[in-house]
């Protein structure tokens, strides 16, 4: 490229793309000197927990569930009715959990694939969730593993046993950024509390819950910041789940209610007003 014949407009484009390359390598730089609190909540299972003046441009809380899968069981718990996480997972027996996937709010039932024991729930609505739903959790025997997913393989599926729960967007893949050009856009690019799930380098199994919706406290991030920050902490593979309200990461050895994420529901910055909904990746001893 000819930078002397280069327009105003293209200049102020490269001045862009450079001052974002930047924060990208600021970014990284404060995940992994982060002073993250660690806390033991049982056999095989890890809490941590960081909070942030500035990451991808504004504050954050980003709370992590690490699973040592070889000790540990997944499955896909469906609430019927709806019910919190917390207490559909608790009453289940399991030892963490998190939300799962879209949900019809009114109706309490999912709006992505789900299949259970051979058996179809529920399959992926039209409309923007069609576009986003673009990878799922498999689990076979108790281990959880994250593919690629599109609403055509619903037709095709003929899983008899285990469990797949779409979602989305697949964020990586082999350590690689996903294509994310046919999401919604506006979904994609606008700052949510979101959860996710992701298979890491040396096999455990992450939970994240990233708050937002607090001004000035935790404001929340967006698919490719989210991207970013897996990638940085060393996943493999990572499926973005349901967020906004609906993030909610629990554990069973947690005080109180066993939440370990700032909800937002209720307006607070504390691990209250948690929301109901339609189904829970949970974690078993």
């Amino acid at each position: 490229m000819n930078f002397h014949k280069a327009t105003p407009i293209l200049l102020l484009m490269l001045c862009n793309a450079f001052v974002a390359l930047a924060q990208t390598a600021a970014d990284s730089l404060v995940i992994v000197t982060a002073n993250w609190n660690t806390t033991s909540m049982g056999k095989g299972i890890l809490l941590r927990e960081a909070e942030f003046t500035s990451l991808y441009g504004v504050p954050q809380h980003i709370a992590i569930l690490e699973i040592k899968p070889e000790q540990h069981r997944f499955d896909i718990l469906v609430h019927s009715p709806k019910e919190e996480t917390s207490s559909a997972a608790r009453r289940s027996g399991a030892v963490a959990a998190i939300n799962g996937s879209y949900f019809n709010i009114k109706q309490g039932t999912s709006v992505c694939y789900l299949r259970k024991d051979g058996v179809v729930i529920d399959t992926t609505a039209t409309g923007v969730l069609s576009t986003v739903s673009t990878g799922a959790v498999r689990i076979s025997k108790g281990k959880l593993d994250i593919i690629p997913w599109h609403k055509q393989n619903e037709k095709t599926c003929d899983l008899k046993e285990g469990s797949i729960l779409s979602s989305g967007p697949l964020m990586l893949l082999d350590g690689k950024d996903c294509d994310l050009s046919a999401c919604n856009r506006s979904f994609v690019r606008t700052k949510h509390p979101r959860s996710a799930v992701a298979v890491m380098k040396d096999g455990s199994i992450f939970l994240i819950a990233i708050a937002g919706r607090f001004a000035g406290k935790a404001e929340g991030i967006n698919i490719p910041e989210l991207t970013h920050l897996l990638r940085v902490l060393g996943a493999e593979k990572a499926l973005n789940l349901d967020g906004g309200g609906s993030t909610t990461l629990w554990s069973a050895s947690a005080p109180d209610n066993g939440v370990v994420n700032k909800l937002c529901d209720n307006n607070l910055y504390d691990n209250k007003g948690e929301r109901k909904v339609a189904n829970s990746l949970c974690v078993y001893e």
